[in-house]
């Protein structure tokens, strides 16, 4: 049975129901869920627990109903604060290749910022002027996980005033920071991209900024793109990027797009930031501890692997920051101050893993899609979750820091 047997489903024509798988899954590998406990608190998820496929499909067709006592099964640990587990074999027949992967090409055009060129003359962008001397900063802000919703992105970003009607930049000197997953499950990922490449032009013009860091769906689109379908050994056996790419909603119209200047803007974003006291990532987990003891050698450190090293260290990378829920539960605040001792801030703020399953809150008695009604602040208000669960009918969140 192929990865696409297990989650069927056509790709999304338009920004409808999701019905894509809403966790991140490593191909017949381990995977830690929380349990299903109400209410948005940090208690009721102290038991790891373990499914063999993860995902919202798996749990509404598998969890048990919430109660004190799961009877999880409960793994043993990675590290001080998360799970590891095994990886079984992928089946020995993964699916077809994607044919003709994109490969090193010398049309990587200059940049500005994370972006493309200015626009060409007779475009529109926003000549605001640059700070005066000693002129404060503009406001900022962060957006969570996109995963190739682009019309619901454009929605809220007009609604907090960052891009005009037309989708141009309208914020003056503001800054904007993307945690990262702009590809997968939604069906415009190339286009998300885009749109941020296009708003770190613009932005930079008017003497503010968008910039962005780089998700584990990065990661994997890229590694689906260079290494399609060639075996990268996991722990425990033999899998694929295209398999595991395919598997957490990779849209085929994404990679047929996908052009020199995406891979090499993409390859470029880091990993890990530190804007105005807060810290940035993208997954709330400490695997950035195993690359650096500060914010430029975890950059440097992925960039670094993601232009020499091979399939096997970019497939370890990947399988790194998919982990999630470090900073929940009991121990979730030691987590946090260990990395926020380790490269400075007073609070975290990350995407990855979707507030309904942090709260619990993912499957409403009525039926309706679950209610996100903002950032979820947990871990002893040491963290910040922007996940608002757009892949399964939440919110796509664009929040103004501090929260």
């Amino acid at each position: 049975m192929t990865p696409e047997d297990r989650f069927p489903g056509p790709e999304h024509p338009d920004s409808g129901p999701r019905h894509q798988p809403d966790l991140d899954v490593l191909p017949y590998g381990t995977y830690y869920e929380p349990d299903p406990n109400g209410g948005y608190s940090a208690t009721g998820y102290e038991a790891e627990t373990y499914s063999g496929y993860g995902g919202a499909r798996y749990l509404e067709q598998h969890w048990p109903a919430a109660g004190p006592d799961q009877g999880h099964t409960v793994h043993a640990q990675n590290g001080p604060h998360e799970q590891a587990g095994y990886e079984p074999t992928l089946p020995d027949h993964p699916s077809p290749a994607h044919g003709g992967h994109p490969g090193p090409q010398s049309d990587d055009p200059p940049t500005i910022e994370l972006g493309p060129p200015l626009a060409e003359p007779g475009q529109p962008y926003h000549p605001y002027p640059a700070p005066g001397p000693g002129e404060p900063p503009g406001p900022l802000y962060v957006v969570g996980d996109v995963h190739g919703y682009l019309d619901e992105l454009r929605t809220e970003l007009r609604h907090q005033g960052l891009i005009d009607a037309d989708g141009h930049w309208s914020a003056g000197r503001s800054r904007i920071w993307f945690l990262g997953d702009f590809t997968d499950r939604g069906p415009d990922g190339i286009g998300v991209i885009d749109l941020v490449m296009q708003l770190a032009a613009e932005s930079a013009a008017a003497g503010g900024y968008c910039r962005a860091l780089m998700g584990n769906h990065e990661l994997l689109f890229l590694g689906a793109a260079r290494y399609g379908d060639e075996p990268v050994q996991s722990t425990a056996g033999t899998a694929s990027f295209l398999a595991a790419w395919r598997l957490n909603g990779g849209q085929q119209s994404d990679l047929e797009r996908l052009e020199a200047h995406h891979i090499s803007w993409l390859s470029r974003l880091p990993a890990i930031a530190l804007e105005d006291g807060h810290l940035l990532l993208h997954s709330d987990t400490t695997a950035y501890l195993e690359y650096g003891e500060s914010i430029p050698e975890v950059n440097d450190a992925v960039h670094d692997l993601l232009a020499d090293e091979g399939v096997d260290e970019w497939w370890d990378c990947f399988r790194r920051f998919t982990k999630r829920f470090a900073f929940r539960g009991d121990s979730g605040p030691t987590a946090v101050r260990e990395l926020l001792d380790t490269y400075g801030g007073t609070r975290v703020v990350h995407g990855h893993s979707p507030i309904p399953y942090l709260t619990g809150a993912v499957h409403a008695d009525d039926g309706m899609p679950p209610h996100v009604p903002g950032p979820y602040v947990y871990a002893e208000d040491l963290a910040v979750a922007m996940d608002g669960g757009v892949t399964m009918e939440g919110r796509l969140l664009v929040s103004r820091l501090p929260i």
